[in-house]
């Protein structure tokens, strides 16, 4: 494939666009000094400027791991302690999929925001639960707020691909500020998951698509990148076809979906989210608990959250997946809820 390696002309001005208000102007010396260094951490590829050695227990104890996964990696280790700490609550984890807020450009909050508001407070006033809401809708609105695009290296082989994923940050392509490293605990830690999204143009909305492309590492991803010298390969090859035990990381934790449309795709949008849920070996919660609806079907967009106001069936179809969610996780806890075939082994992984 061509090279996307820029010159050192092409990289500066495309760095220093940062900085077009005029206010930095006095400072142009010192960002003319800024980029240099950034130049050189892109040619040299310094992805993982800070390291340390990864210990002994990782398959290479001196292979030198970046700083910024092992933070990332015990952070997911301690959301693991917690979901199997029988003496704390159950967690629930309740996710905004829209981008729309208030807060930029739309000026309006989402009707995705409103009923995952809906479902909290059902939790908050219904039951003993712990629930934690994880507003995607801050990627377009709160500065710094990012999930960069999975770069697909499951595909190449399994092993390559590490949990949590390393990919990320990569300091030499400026790709900072990702939001999963904190994002993976949340899921890892929760004993419910609620995902709400908007229909756009046939699919999930931009944010949730970006988060379930970057949980690929959840399912089958490699815990351990020493053993696959970081991202090599080849490496990486050879461990797969030696044997890859396809490590399930979220296997277990229930879920709720809740997709509303206006027009097409709701029904296709449910379907396909509970679907990726269920192959990741996450467990519906019920028949109440997955919900497509539309909400002003083919009436004017500037009149939708009147119409969800007068929609008062769906509100309480919210609380019902809400109530569905939380009743099959405290079931779980209690040892009340047994899916039938959840122990079979998959004769097939992939």
């Amino acid at each position: 494939m061509p090279s996307p390696k820029l010159s050192e002309e092409e990289f500066k001005a495309r760095y220093k666009q940062q900085f077009v208000d005029p206010a930095f102007q006095p400072l142009a010396t010192s960002i003319e000094q800024i980029a240099s260094i950034a130049w050189e951490a892109y040619a040299e590829s310094r992805k993982s400027p800070i390291t340390r050695k990864a210990g002994l227990a990782f398959s290479d104890p001196d292979y030198d791991l970046s700083a910024d996964w092992i933070a990332a990696h015990e952070e997911v280790v301690q959301a693991q302690r917690r979901y199997q700490d029988s003496s704390v609550p159950p967690r629930l984890l309740i996710i905004n999929g829209s981008s729309r807020s208030e807060h930029t450009c739309p000026g309006e909050m989402s009707k995705s925001f409103r009923l995952a508001d809906i479902a909290r407070d059902t939790v908050r006033t219904e039951t003993k639960l712990a629930v934690e809401l994880l507003d995607l809708s801050r990627i377009a609105s709160e500065y710094g707020r990012n999930i960069h695009p999975c770069k697909a290296c499951f595909s190449t082989a399994a092993p390559l691909c590490h949990w949590p994923c390393s990919c990320y940050p990569n300091h030499s392509l400026g790709q900072v500020q990702d939001w999963m490293n904190e994002i993976y605990p949340m899921w890892v830690a929760a004993h419910g998951i609620m995902i709400i999204t908007p229909v756009n143009w046939y699919q999930v909305s931009s944010p949730v698509k970006l988060m379930m492309d970057r949980l690929v590492c959840a399912d089958g991803g490699n815990p351990d990148p020493s053993l696959t010298q970081g991202k090599d390969a080849t490496k990486a090859k050879e461990v797969e076809l030696a044997g890859w035990d396809y490590p399930r990381h979220l296997a277990g934790r229930l879920f709720s979906v809740i997709v509303h449309g206006d027009v097409e795709g709701a029904e296709n949008v449910r379907r396909s989210l509970a679907d990726w849920l269920r192959f990741m070996k996450l467990s519906p919660a019920g028949p109440s608990a997955e919900l497509d609806r539309y909400i002003g079907y083919w009436k004017p967009y500037a009149t939708s959250h009147e119409e969800l106001d007068a929609n008062e069936a769906i509100q309480e179809e919210v609380r019902n997946v809400a109530r569905s969610l939380a009743e099959a996780v405290l079931e779980r806890r209690a040892g009340r809820y047994r899916q039938i075939g959840i122990g079979l082994e998959d004769p097939r992984q992939k």
